[in-house]
């Protein structure tokens, strides 16, 4: 079985000399772009081109309708580095039926708005500082700080060493405010080695939040959000102020996320998404 047969099980593709086609249901670049787990895909003026930066890469994506897109790469680099970003080697379907528990009405209507959703692989070391910049902060103003950040870089997100080279006020003037020192000191620890990102990625769930939280201005929220972006820890569970506004008004305050089969962080996107979109 070549290449396209094999995914093309779930995600039938058309291969040309450069550039990607897919066809599914399951996968929605704008729906990824507005999800609040990254800040480096942005839509273009005309409406139906995105730009995602990630892994020091840049694709052009275009969409082409609601279940329609053409990735402009070569088949070599989509099997290589953007099909394991997507996730798009993994049947969400299966995974919507074993997260949809009887009588949920909540999260039926929560996965039926979020059908394009998909968790992204993440850099562990850009998804850190991400959402230690997220804290008690708006997307829009998210993905402006992390533009400066990037600025000097082109593409490449700065690394440790980078950063660990910058004062405290250098992140103040990006209008970081009081999470300037949290992210020189992660800058810091991890240029130093009192830090091991590597290290996150040997630990179960439960261990790599413990580990991360070591991390000053590093909390649980946080913690959550590394492991199920960068580490990919499909069990882990951020809760910030929309889960829990979820949590109290649909499940009566408590939240049972073993209900979930190991894909909690799954479900979480798919409230997430579908709560933010009824306030707008």
């Amino acid at each position: 079985m070549d290449f396209g047969e094999k995914f093309s099980m779930f995600y039938p593709l058309k291969m040309h000399l450069n550039r990607v086609e897919i066809k599914s249901s399951d996968f929605s670049i704008e729906q990824i772009a507005n999800s609040g787990q990254c800040f480096r895909i942005n839509r273009l003026a005309n409406g139906n081109i995105w730009i995602a930066a990630a892994l020091g890469k840049v694709l052009k994506i275009q969409r082409l309708s609601e279940n329609e897109h053409i990735f402009f790469c070569s088949p070599k680099e989509y099997q290589n580095i953007w099909m394991d970003y997507f996730d798009l080697n993994r049947d969400y379907g299966a995974i919507r039926a074993s997260i949809l528990g009887a009588g949920d009405a909540y999260l039926a209507e929560a996965v039926k708005h979020g059908f394009g959703l998909r968790i992204l692989k993440q850099d562990i070391w850009e998804v850190l500082l991400s959402f230690i910049i997220s804290q008690r902060n708006s997307i829009p103003r998210i993905k402006n700080t992390v533009e400066k950040l990037c600025a000097p870089y082109g593409n490449l997100f700065p690394t440790p060493e980078i950063l660990a080279k910058y004062g405290e006020q250098d992140f103040r003037d990006m209008g970081l405010g009081y999470r300037a020192k949290y992210l020189l000191g992660a800058a810091r620890a991890v240029d130093g080695g009192k830090f091991d990102i590597g290290h996150l990625k040997t630990l179960g769930c439960g261990e790599a939040v413990s580990y991360l939280k070591g991390l000053s201005g590093v909390g649980e929220k946080v913690a959550n959000c590394v492991a199920l972006y960068g580490l990919h820890k499909l069990e882990a569970f951020p809760v910030d102020v929309w889960m829990r506004r979820i949590i109290a008004e649909q499940y009566g305050g408590k939240l049972d996320i073993e209900r979930f089969h190991g894909y909690a962080g799954i479900a979480q996107q798919y409230m997430f998404f579908y709560q933010r979109s009824l306030k707008k």
